[in-house]
């Protein structure tokens, strides 16, 4: 499982512009199965995405389509992990 941490690295009012574009990708990738959830930090300094990809390059040339990373609005931080334990609502994330 990989945690992906968007920081923006321009104004908001840049961000804004193109959140409608950003939001479109995010549905197009969940559609496909590539993301499990997503959501602002708060404070709204970026985003957080978590994907079940099986590896780094695919995940990577995912984000590469994202109109966020398209237009340079934030920078992209990639963390893999391996679920070892979870709630009973998540146990579908866990890895043996």
């Amino acid at each position: 499982m990989f945690i992906v941490s968007l920081t923006y690295i321009v104004d908001l009012k840049k961000v804004d512009e193109l959140l409608p574009l950003h939001v479109e990708y995010l549905k197009s990738q969940y559609k496909k199965g590539n993301f499990i959830a997503s959501g602002r930090k708060i404070p709204r300094t970026g985003g957080i995405i978590f994907s079940k990809l099986d590896s780094i390059k695919k995940l990577e040339g995912v984000l590469n389509q994202d109109p966020f990373k398209i237009n340079n609005l934030a920078k992209y931080k990639i963390e893999e992990f391996i679920p070892s334990m979870t709630s009973d609502e998540f146990v579908n994330l866990k890895e043996e």
